[in-house]
Parts: C-alpha cells; sequence; structure tokens
C-alpha cells in the first residue's frame, strides 16, 4: 500500500484501491487531493482491471475544501472547476469499472466524486446533500450534468436550493447508490462486485463504460447507430464467441483480456 498526504493505493488481486485519506477534514477535496486523484488514475497499469473508490474515517467526502476557495477569482473558478470536470471524467472514462463504497458524509463534490463511478455501493450511514445554496455558491465538479442524469433536474434543483439532506435509504430509492449494504460493509461488497465485474471480456466492459453515457447524450437516430457499431466491435470477437459457447455449454465464461 502506498501512501501519499492525500491518497492512499493499493493494488489487490487486479483491483486498485484508492482510499481518499483526510479523515480529519471528512475526506474533503483540496487540490493536493485532486491532483492525487487524476495522477493514480492516469498511472494505472495494465493490470489494473478495476478500481475501488472509498474513505478513510467515518465519512466518505464532504465535499469542497472551502479553506481554499475564500477568495478566487471569477477566472480562477472556472479554471478551477475544469480540473475537477477532468479529473472526473479521466476516471469515468479510464476504461476500467469505478466502483465507489460510500458511507457516512457523501456531500457537495463528495457526490459528484461519487457519481462518477459506474456503480455505488451504500452503507446505512450514508447521507447525501449538495449544500451550494446555503452557503452562496454552485456546483462545480459535474453535478449539474451526473447528479442530474440520476435525479432530473427537477429535483436537483430542490436538493440544491433547500440543502436538504437525502439518508441512505433516500438514497437508494432515488438511484445515488446501487446497492445499499449494513454499516461498514459496503467497501467489502463493492471489492466483490469489482472482482466481478472486472471479470468480464475486456471489449464489453470498455464499451459499457464509455459508449453509453455518450450515447445518452446523443439524438435517437444517432444514438442507435452507434449502439449498432458498439455491438458490432463487441460481438466479433473472440471473447463474444467464448462467452455464447460457455452459455451454450452451460459453464462459466474464461475471458483472456
Amino acid at each position: 500500500m502506498a501512501s501519499g498526504t492525500q491518497l492512499t493505493t493499493a493494488r489487490e488481486d487486479g483491483l486498485l484501491l484508492l482510499r481518499l485519506d483526510r479523515p480529519d477534514k471528512r475526506n474533503a477535496i483540496d487540490d493536493a487531493l485532486l491532483a492525487a486523484l487524476g495522477a493514480a488514475v492516469a498511472e494505472a497499469g495494465d493490470d489494473v482491471k478495476a478500481i475501488v473508490l472509498y474513505g478513510a474515517g467515518e465519512h466518505f467526502c464532504a465535499g469542497l475544501d472551502l479553506a481554499e476557495h475564500r477568495d478566487r477569482a471569477a477566472v480562477e473558478v472556472v479554471e478551477h472547476s475544469r480540473g475537477w470536470h477532468r479529473t472526473f471524467d479521466a476516471l469515468q472514462f479510464c476504461g476500467r469499472p469505478v466502483v465507489a463504497a460510500l458511507h457516512g458524509a457523501v456531500v457537495g463534490g463528495g457526490l459528484e466524486l461519487a457519481l462518477a463511478a459506474h456503480v455505488r455501493v451504500a452503507d446505512t450511514t450514508a447521507f447525501y446533500r449538495l449544500p451550494e445554496g446555503r452557503r452562496g455558491i454552485f456546483v462545480g465538479g459535474g453535478a449539474s450534468v451526473r447528479a442530474s442524469r440520476v435525479l432530473g433536474a427537477d429535483r436537483l434543483t430542490e436538493m440544491m436550493l433547500t440543502g436538504r439532506t437525502y439518508d441512505a435509504d433516500d438514497g437508494q430509492r432515488l438511484g445515488l447508490s446501487h446497492y445499499l449494504e449494513p454499516q461498514g460493509a459496503a467497501l467489502a461488497r463493492a471489492k466483490a462486485l469489482a472482482r466481478q465485474v472486472a471479470g468480464n471480456a475486456p471489449l464489453s466492459n470498455y464499451l459499457m463504460l464509455n459508449a453509453l453515457a455518450r450515447i445518452a447524450e446523443m439524438g435517437r437516430e444517432d444514438g442507435l447507430f452507434t449502439e449498432a457499431l458498439a455491438a458490432a466491435l463487441a460481438q466479433s470477437t473472440d471473447e463474444a464467441r467464448e462467452g455464447l459457447a460457455a452459455f451454450l455449454e452451460k459453464r462459466k465464461a474464461g475471458f483472456e483480456g
């Protein structure tokens, strides 16, 4: 396990484990943590088949570290926000499944980070909030796009205006999490799911991770055509032939990757 001042990384059975490591700050994201996260994703080698993201201490992530942002010019805020966008896009489109284990605060930028993951496992301590309206600021890490896809613009507007807190059951019902586990069990389930999806055919995973989000932004005909191209790529591979043969022969598929 490699430990930095902000982020701890480890390798485990083809998984890259990324632990936000500012528990005294509820893992709030400052510039150093954002840079460390981006570097860890960029430097993941071919041996990494999936990524597990989680937080140290009692919380996943309480969002933006406001101590760094008391006095920034508008252009500096734009540039900083775009840095968050680049880092979270790099995570979402890195070509590997990203599974987030959520507990405690999943607030502000922490929710934006969680929504860049493809699979989200929460435990019963998790709670969700976008408090920007109560602080006189606006989301800058992608919530207006990613959270809108999950919640819809109407719910996102209400959440930002009121700063209300959604508990773990609310988050599961609304789609902020995909799985809900007992307290303390989210990380183990996240690792199990990461190993499971890492065993899929590599090209299928790549297309699901990179095509679906883009198709969602396309018009109907463009989306259907792109889907057909992705299907053709996937189904003409040795992995697809192995997967279909395994189904017909009632055995587990063995993908080389």
